[in-house]
């Protein structure tokens, strides 16, 4: 029996402060809505991103009382629509920031958190690099979370380079790969495309990755093409270079259709590495 939902990104822009980012939320919430939307899902940092040099400097707040997740949590409820809070800064009693994703249920529930885990340090060149670790705390759990429409693994961003994470989500259950992002232009340009459909084709998943589009407050750019992609690799929606929103009705049915086809995420085998003078037993 087929397994259909209408998934829609919204297609943001880095915003510099609470208020702006809500109210973009919302209004393109509002168009994802009237698409017949079961399930809408913001960027990373939908909540605001600035940067001063190197440093990522998002704004942010503690949890409770946070304004872009209250104003989002009202959004979920009034709506009934489920929501993937792609990511927001979010700070502790102890005053370290986290890059925090959320995902609310049609009552504006928060039924899951998950804190990026991979931190955004590069240098792209000799002028520019990006040191996400001087302003965020990483997070040290990868997270699943049961829903009416399968199972999601949530990661953001940085994560998507590092092929392991997915699979133990996988392997874990999941059917659906979140990849909220605010992706780099340069590195969005090289391996944006390559990377999300890398991932669904490795674990027989959907890979839904909505990402923020356009310049950020105090230096860099995001690269947009919010993607929707299937199980065997193919790309459902692209949502380009533009704001806006991008959506598709998906059928998870095709999960386990593909995994019969080529159930590489089921083969894996325990294996050593050869190298002389030593040996590296990898589980």
């Amino acid at each position: 029996m087929a397994r259909p939902v209408n998934i829609a990104c919204l297609q943001t822009c880095p915003k510099p402060d609470f208020d702006s980012a809500l109210d973009e939320a919302v209004e393109l919430g509002e168009r994802a809505v009237q698409v017949g939307a079961d399930f809408v899902m913001l960027p990373e940092y939908c909540g605001g991103l600035t940067s001063e040099g190197p440093m990522l400097r998002p704004p942010s707040a503690p949890e409770d009382g946070h304004k872009v997740l209250d104003g989002l949590v009202a959004f979920a409820r009034k709506h009934r629509v489920w929501m993937l809070v792609g990511s927001l800064a979010v700070r502790d009693s102890d005053g370290n920031v986290f890059n925090r994703g959320f995902v609310l249920n049609d009552a504006g529930e928060i039924v899951s958190r998950y804190d990026k885990i991979h931190m955004f340090d590069i240098d792209l060149s000799e002028t520019v690099s990006y040191r996400e670790s001087d302003t965020i705390t990483p997070g040290s759990q990868a997270v699943l979370v049961e829903t009416p429409f399968g199972v999601l693994g949530h990661t953001i961003c940085y994560d998507l380079r590092f092929p392991h994470l997915y699979r133990d989500l996988a392997l874990n259950g999941a059917e659906i790969l979140l990849v909220p992002a605010a992706f780099t232009k340069k590195t969005g340009e090289a391996h944006w495309h390559v990377l999300n459909r890398a991932r669904a084709i490795e674990n027989g998943s959907f890979v839904v990755a909505p990402c923020a589009i356009g310049t950020i407050h105090g230096g860099g750019e995001s690269y947009g093409h919010s993607l929707i992609v299937g199980p065997w690799g193919d790309v459902r929606a692209d949502g380009g270079t533009l704001r806006g929103i991008v959506h598709a009705t998906i059928d998870l049915d095709e999960i386990s259709q593909t995994r019969q086809r080529i159930p590489s995420l089921y083969n894996g085998r325990d294996y050593s590495v050869a190298v002389p003078g030593r040996r590296r037993d990898i589980a």
